[in-house]
């Protein structure tokens, strides 16, 4: 009995040292490029977008590691793990978000400059409608920033016996000072590293399950409705969500949302022109879409090589599912870095969360709202790395005292959110002849506090069937209710500048255009 207390004492301290030493390089390599960035990131251009410099490629491989968030890598695998079916409905709506990109990323690019707000002020040039998205970029960021640094803490806790706070304050100050001292830059590349390090893991933990059924999907299957304690039902709708309306308002939650993540919408400025915002979008499509495939041959391995009562029993969450069956399949090594790269995952979203809310607060709020346009770089660096601190530091004691809380819920709350103000504000802003300000104004307004109202007192834990369509219509009624004249004149400028990048001159006639 000795003997096997020594052995299992041995096994932890091994995965412990090396889960610390990749851990320790993954923190060693995010700080040797924050320390480069910070010395090419010296002005606000190269700081709010990287002045324009990623390819087309490098921003999709940035654009999917800032979107495949721990919730996807380790909640989604857990949630298809234990509830089948019904997990897999997360990767289906997170993948299928991705193609309304492709109908707002040109338009984005041509029209702004470094945030949502600059996109909007091209047609209504109003500082309180810029205040207002603003204040919008920066309640999703946190929300959105929460549950990832939730997720950070439970990990270093769960795997290396770190303390739960600590261990938040760890990433939370980390990803500060990546904001702070490497902007655009340094985030922008360390979602490039992460997803290459993510997909890399990944493909090979599947490879690996695949290769034990003789590359055979429906031998997996079947060995799965074999060994989990639904059986074939394992593979229908119900286990998790018993309601259909619950379903599909989730469903419809994800993939309206996505398209009004304020830090995946910055992600458009950092490439110099709209045929590299194609390819980014185009890229990350296919990355993320053959990610979210992969969840499903993660969650059924965990299933058949971890055991479904095993899972459960050692995390009811499922959140440890992909570390568990990369153990169970390469041993304490594999395990150590699969969670070297949910941690790495985590950073590269949390940065660009908090850049997206700091230079928000520094371009719109304090340059053009405060100062008028008139705001130097220097100063307007100074406030977005103050922004970030304080910024960082809110998020930081919302997550400490939240330990406890599904982190699928202030995620859920981000995505109702962000679908139900900054789509259908894009969306009317790009293709509606007779939409205003007043409309805008109202629509923002009518969606954020329908969202948190029906989150916090509603029934349903996906209410984004009922707050996205209020959000249109109140959009749509501030519109029609207004007495604002329409600007066809204005609104054809900004058509054709969105759509083909060409730029009227609004002193020339009627007709004459220029690039």
């Amino acid at each position: 009995m000795c003997t096997a207390y020594l052995v299992c004492a041995f096994s932890w301290i091994r995965a412990f040292a090396k889960d610390f030493r990749l851990f320790t390089a993954i923190l060693i390599g995010t700080i040797v490029i924050s320390y480069w960035s910070a010395k090419r990131g010296t002005s606000a251009p190269q700081f709010y977008s990287a002045a324009g410099s990623l390819t087309g490629t490098q921003n999709g491989l940035a654009i999917a590691g800032d979107f495949i968030s721990a919730a996807s890598f380790l909640g989604i695998t857990g949630a298809i793990a234990i509830h089948g079916f019904d997990g897999f409905l997360y990767s289906i709506g997170f993948l299928v978000s991705y193609f309304l990109l492709l109908l707002i990323a040109e338009p984005i690019r041509h029209l702004g400059k470094f945030t949502l707000g600059d996109v909007i002020y091209a047609r209504f040039p109003s500082n309180r409608l810029r205040f207002i998205i603003s204040l919008n970029t920066i309640l999703i960021s946190v929300l959105y920033m929460v549950p990832q640094l939730v997720a950070a803490g439970l990990l270093i806790h769960l795997l290396l016996g770190i303390n739960y706070t600590f261990a938040v304050l760890v990433t939370g100050i980390l990803m500060t000072l990546y904001v702070v001292f490497g902007g655009m830059v340094s985030t922008s590349w360390i979602q490039i590293i992460k997803t290459v390090l993510l997909m890399s893991g990944t493909v090979l933990i599947s490879m690996i399950v695949l290769s034990r059924f003789d590359w055979n999907v429906f031998s997996l299957f079947e060995r799965v409705k074999e060994t989990n304690p639904y059986g074939a039902q394992f593979f229908n709708p119900g286990n998790l969500f018993t309601s259909p309306l619950e379903t599909l308002s989730l469903i419809f939650s994800l993939v309206l949302g996505t398209a009004g993540l304020p830090h995946i919408l910055n992600r458009f400025f950092t490439v110099k022109d709209a045929q590299a915002v194609r390819k980014s979008v185009i890229t990350a499509t296919w990355i993320v879409g053959i990610f979210y495939l992969i969840t499903l041959i993660l969650g059924l391995g965990t299933v058949c090589f971890v055991g479904w009562s095993h899972l459960v029993s050692v995390d009811p969450s499922g959140n440890l599912a992909a570390p568990m069956l990369a153990s169970a399949l390469g041993g304490d090594f594999f395990m150590a870095f699969i969670s070297a790269v949910a941690f790495a995952t985590i950073l590269a979203v949390v940065t660009g969360l908090l850049l997206s809310a700091a230079c928000s607060f520094s371009h719109d709020v304090y340059n053009h709202c405060l100062k008028k346009g008139t705001a130097s770089e220097a100063a307007q660096l100074q406030i977005a790395k103050a922004a970030a601190a304080v910024i960082g530091l809110i998020s930081i004691l919302l997550s400490l005292s939240m330990k406890n809380i599904n982190v699928a819920f202030p995620v859920s709350v981000a995505f109702v959110v962000a679908a139900s103000t900054n789509l259908p504000l894009l969306l009317f802003t790009l293709y509606w002849k007779r939409f205003n300000s007043a409309g805008a104004i109202t629509g923002m307004i009518t969606g954020m506090a329908a969202s948190l109202i029906f989150v916090l007192f509603g029934n349903l834990n996906y209410p984004g069937i009922l707050v996205i369509p209020l959000s249109f219509l109140g959009a749509l009624a501030g519109t029609v209710f207004s007495k604002q004249p329409v600007d066809e004149e204005g609104f054809l400028r900004i058509f054709v500048h969105s759509q083909t990048g060409i730029q009227t001159n609004p002193t020339q006639e009627a007709g004459r255009w220029e690039n």
